[in-house]
């Protein structure tokens, strides 16, 4: 019997409730929110679905706290604010998710199944949630994305199928993503990377998506899940994650294997390295602005 914990009921938190209703895979789904009645409704949409299909999967409404017995969550709750950022756009979210992140955290503390963040930005909000929480295994999923972007936007330039290309995209899942062009390839043989074209699909696609349909959701909820899968050992292979790695928390490839997490970094050119090392100072400014959280609960 597998029971996921769903903290968040907008964009990301719907689909992530329907990939797993379709899945079926877990037994039970445990829904919650900041507003209960978005929660509530979720849980009805996903009854629904469940009937439809004739998935096994049950869905309920439950607050964070009891969501102890469950076997994962996944964490992707949004704080009211307005991004008007033109650059650095997942950053923009820092100050007002913070609180929120935290404040979960608390409710989870001794808390031994596996976490997945989803909120922005993701990286330092997995840290945050495990330096508060104390918990063993949590993981964010920012450059999963970014990687499978990359697989694909350099399999259409390059005319092949996006099966054929190996590479990752590491570090901050924002503009200091490190893409690692050096050890990409592609039908097992390197390749040479259009890395101005590439950055530039990396930057307009998630704009591109805003744009149309009003939030990222498919793309980071696939993500959710599959590292679920991986971290919960129902498969094995490697995935990109926000993890801890040397007094740093960034996007790294993860090799699992029956749920254990093997750091699986590929070899970087010089410029790379320096990249990640840039990526990482980012990071841990950025940590540092919302670190007083670990010790002072909001009033």
């Amino acid at each position: 019997m597998t029971a996921v914990g769903l903290i968040g009921a907008g964009a990301v938190g719907q689909t992530v409730g329907t990939l797993l209703v379709s899945s079926g895979w877990c037994d039970t789904i445990v829904v919650a929110s900041g507003r209960g009645h978005t929660a509530a409704a979720l849980v009805t949409d996903l009854e629904d679905m469940g009937q439809v299909t004739s998935s096994p999967v049950r869905a309920v409404q439950a607050a964070p706290a009891g969501m102890g017995g469950c076997d994962a969550l996944v964490v992707c709750p949004r704080a009211v604010f307005t991004n008007t950022a033109t650059s650095d756009t997942r950053m923009t979210g820092l100050a007002a998710n913070a609180p929120v992140i935290a404040a979960l955290a608390r409710q989870f503390v001794g808390y031994q199944g596996v976490v997945i963040v989803v909120t922005n930005p993701v990286d330092v909000m997995t840290r945050l949630f495990a330096e508060v929480s104390g918990c063993g295994t949590v993981l964010g999923v920012g450059s999963s994305t970014d990687t499978v972007r990359y697989r694909l936007t350099l399999a259409r330039l390059l005319d092949v199928p996006a099966r054929a290309v190996a590479g990752h995209v590491i570090g901050e899942h924002g503009d200091n993503a490190v893409i690692c062009a050096s050890s990409t390839t592609v039908h097992g043989r390197p390749v040479s990377v259009p890395l101005r074209q590439v950055r530039d699909e990396l930057r307009h696609r998630p704009r591109r998506i805003v744009e149309g349909i009003g939030r990222t959701r498919s793309g980071p909820a696939g993500a959710a899940v599959t590292a679920l899968a991986h971290a919960l050992g129902l498969t094995d292979g490697v995935v990109e994650l926000s993890s801890p790695w040397r007094g740093d928390w960034y996007g790294m490839p993860l090799l699992f294997t029956a749920g254990t997490a093997t750091v699986r970094l590929p070899q970087l050119s010089p410029d790379e390295a320096l990249q990640l090392q840039a990526a990482a100072a980012k990071l841990r400014t950025a940590y540092a602005q919302i670190a007083v959280l670990k010790e002072t609960p909001p009033s």
